[in-house]
């Protein structure tokens, strides 16, 4: 008896919490903000103001299960199936920006937030753990494509991810602060990917790089046609 009343407290327990985080979703998603008030969150739940307090422990923690609940990054990304390790990282590439492009109204705030790691709000994302999930994941491909002999292992493989990184870091600043749109996302950071990549390729991965760098500049030239037999209109007219 004693565990079922156990047992149903702690599926009362993940329900609140279901419902928190997905209030805070919501929010997100309303507001463009990750900054949101405790006493927001508990209304939108509807539970009282002490649960969310009692369940996370902080406003920070509520953003940073929404961030977690929304990404099954792992599992989808471990069901890829490429032709070698170059092609799979860049379908990794794809896999993670189809997060944002999917819903960029809900990732432009996370992201902006993620960027603020030292912000006063404490809603800052980039914690040492997240970041060290991140870069052991790209890598673990940059390493598989030396091994395949498609990249140079005399260029050292967390050179090559550190520079990566910075230039993603850099494409999604330009996204979350609204300069790069969205459909141009995917194209400029793998363009980059594919740029960096090819300076430190094999005679063999520099075949497929290049492969993929035509394939983006045309993507971002199509982007960036104007619509023809159409006439640009504007809010309001």
């Amino acid at each position: 008896m004693q565990a079922d009343e156990t047992g149903k407290r702690e599926l009362a327990k993940a329900e609140r919490r279901s419902r928190i985080v997905h209030a805070a979703r919501d929010l997100i998603r309303e507001t463009g903000d990750t900054n949101l008030s405790m006493r927001m969150i508990a209304k939108r739940a509807d539970v009282s103001l002490a649960t969310p307090y009692n369940l996370f422990g902080s406003k920070h923690a509520v953003v940073l299960a929404v961030f977690e609940d929304e990404r099954d990054f792992a599992e989808r990304f471990s069901r890829l199936k490429a032709a070698n390790a170059i092609e799979r990282l860049f379908d990794a590439h794809a896999l993670a920006t189809s997060y944002f492009t999917d819903d960029p109204d809900f990732y432009r705030p996370l992201w902006r937030a993620l960027l603020d790691a030292q912000g006063a709000n404490e809603t800052g994302l980039a914690t040492p753990e997240r970041l060290e999930q991140n870069r052991e994941a790209w890598l673990m491909l940059l390493e598989a494509a030396q091994r395949e002999g498609l990249l140079d292992p005399a260029v050292p493989a967390d050179l090559l991810e550190r520079t990566l990184s910075f230039f993603a870091n850099g494409v999604m600043l330009s996204w979350a602060m609204g300069v790069l749109p969205t459909c141009d996302l995917r194209p400029s950071s793998a363009l980059g990917y594919a740029l960096v990549l090819r300076g430190a390729a094999t005679d063999q991965g520099r075949q497929i790089l290049t492969a993929h760098i035509e394939k983006f500049q045309a993507m971002l030239r199509r982007s960036n046609e104007p619509a023809k037999g159409r006439r640009r209109v504007s809010l309001g007219t």
